[in-house]
């Protein structure tokens, strides 16, 4: 209805522009909100005041002119100019009540728009790095981007999502070290296992199938590999690192990397598919080294005059674009730096065509937005087609105790295992009921409990409970909404009126959740539209009541199931026939 409702004023603009009272500029400025107090109407618009001085009249003279050039419409019931030159728009009770059939027969489109105008959307999420697997706070970043994802589609953009594989650098040394010395201890061997070292029990399954597969190929004698190591643990397990390299080679080190690597990510790949996010690629950092593309990009600031050479290194210019350092890209070894990969990535995104790129961080990566933007600038790319958005991470508490989340030490909560206690739906809900830079601790009693405190258990049960109205129809041989013309003008009661008006602000509410980048709004939205159903449901029979209004109440009520199934569907949640 909003969208219809600045058609009409666009219309009246138009009209303007042609009798000269306004520019070709002034279609811009057409804005319209929803009132807050129903006595003032149901849609506002300040326009008359934003182009009174265009016009060079009164704002309230504008408004009058802007309402008299409005096109017949029965969506509009009546207009008023309120204060200083505001119009008030009246929608009327038949455009409301026309919105149940239009509503059923778009069904799961309803709500959708083409806002997007086909725009190509990245949106890079998670993105954890494969060393282990993944832990509940990497399962709000998965809820927050798969969801932003789907409302951008749902809003007409076309939407790439993106995982980037951290498989390059100095974690997956010690990941591939850490399987390599427990297959030593598989193997009979006395191992010093370093402090710093992957100690989950997952690196002890990963080493058990190489052993499977590869025997006693890489054993080797571990009295010499533990001799004379540094005592700094950072410096022990590089050294440790450095031997490993130089025992298996080249070739036998990336065949233990590769095992590691493969192994994680496929267990990360199932874990989300299960947890109902599905990415459209998984990008390898290593990839970049390969096709040249760190190279690339640092060419190409060294050709725009962002680079120096200092003490052998070469550094880029960040603080000219606003970075609060310069950073090196390549070391005086002539190997690139993690920045120098992340640049080139970006680097690697804009060569792609991307109208906007999302990447969707956890909030302790705040120090990497600042470096980032600098060297996408740098590149030659505009900074308005990269956005950088912070989650925080999800705080799991059982009773009073919070919960370890170490990776490297291996005492940590997994998403699977959050997923298996509380389920997909509450876990991706429960997720998405909190703006993503707010801090969140996840309620586990909650989520499992079957109560209206509970919001996905009373968001799903409204639907079911819909559900159940239609099988019981079936059930008595009664008369289908399908079967009749229902008469939607017996629909008087307050909360009808509630929910048509409930039901009109859905496709309102997807667009700023797209805009904004907030699929919080449609979990809070959800929640509102299930309050007031159930009210209605405990208030109001359906299947006793007479024929005709039973009908009425039936499209109605099928109106608000398909506004449950398609709110849940873009929070990833399903939408149950039974509970």
């Amino acid at each position: 209805m909003k969208s219809s409702i600045k058609q009409l004023l666009s219309f009246s603009v138009q009209q303007l522009q042609k009798n000269g009272v306004l520019d070709h500029t002034a279609l811009d400025a057409v804005s319209v909100e929803r009132t807050r107090d129903s006595k003032h109407g149901d849609f506002a618009t300040n326009l008359a005041m934003v182009l009174a001085k265009q016009a060079r009249c009164n704002p309230r003279k504008l408004a009058e002119m802007l309402i008299e050039n409005l096109p017949q419409s029965e969506l509009v019931q009546k207009t008023e100019i309120a204060g200083p030159g505001f119009i008030n728009f009246h929608v009327s009770i038949a455009a409301y009540l026309s919105l149940i059939d239009q509503v059923r027969s778009e069904d799961e489109s309803y709500g959708r728009s083409k806002i997007g105008n086909g725009l190509k959307v990245m949106v890079e999420f998670v993105s954890a790095n494969p060393t282990g697997p993944l832990h509940v706070g990497h399962g709000r970043g998965a809820a927050y981007g798969d969801a932003v994802a789907r409302v951008l589609r749902a809003a007409g953009c076309e939407t790439h999502s993106e995982y980037y594989i951290n498989d390059a650098g100095r974690q997956m040394d010690i990941l591939a070290v850490s399987i390599w010395l427990r297959y030593l201890e598989i193997n009979g061997k006395q191992v010093q296992f370093p402090e710093n070292g992957y100690q989950g029990d997952y690196i002890k399954d990963i080493a058990t199938s190489m052993n499977a597969i590869h025997k006693q190929r890489f054993c080797v004698d571990e009295f010499a590999l533990f001799e004379h190591l540094p005592d700094d643990k950072e410096e022990r397990i590089d050294e440790i690192i450095l031997r490993c390299k130089n025992t298996l080679g080249a070739r036998g080190f990336r065949v233990l990397f590769d095992q590691g690597r493969d192994t994680l990510v496929e267990d990360i790949r199932v874990d989300l598919a299960e947890f109902g996010v599905v990415f459209q690629e998984w990008f390898s950092e290593r990839s970049l080294l390969e096709n040249g593309d760190i190279e690339k990009s640092i060419s190409v600031l060294e050709e725009n005059g962002h680079v120096f050479n200092k003490e052998g290194a070469k550094w880029f210019r960040a603080t000219e674009f606003g970075d609060e350092k310069d950073r090196v890209v390549m070391r005086a070894n002539g190997i690139h730096t993690y920045f120098a990969s992340d640049m080139a990535y970006h680097y690697n995104k804009a060569e792609r065509g991307f109208d906007k790129m999302l990447d969707i961080f956890g909030a302790d990566h705040h120090g990497y937005v600042s470096r980032i933007m600098s060297s996408f600038e740098a590149l030659g790319n505009d900074p308005e087609k990269l956005s950088i958005l912070l989650v925080q991470f999800a705080v799991l508490y059982r009773g009073s105790e919070k919960v370890s989340m170490s990776t490297r030490g291996g005492d940590f909560v997994t998403l699977r295992e959050l997923r298996e206690e509380v389920g997909e739906d509450a876990a991706r809900f429960f997720y998405a009921l909190r703006k993503p830079d707010q801090h969140m601790d996840f309620d586990l009693d909650l989520a499992k409990s079957q109560s209206s405190d509970n919001p996905v258990y009373y968001i799903q049960y409204a639907h079911a409970r819909i559900c159940s109205v239609f099988r019981q129809l079936v059930e008595k041989g009664l008369e289908t909404p399908e079967d009749g013309k229902p008469n939607y003008q017996l629909l008087k009661e307050v909360q009808e009126f509630e929910l048509l008006q409930m039901v009109s602000k859905y496709p309102e509410v997807v667009e700023l959740a797209a805009r904004s980048y907030e699929p919080h709004q449609i979990a809070y939205y959800l929640k509102d539209l299930a309050n007031t159903f159930h009210s209605y449901y405990n208030a109001h029979p359906f299947l006793s009541s007479e024929n005709d209004i039973r009908l009425a109440r039936l499209g109605l009520i099928d109106a608000v199931r398909i506004v449950f199934a398609n709110g849940l569907q873009l929070l990833g949640v399903s939408a149950p026939q039974k509970m």
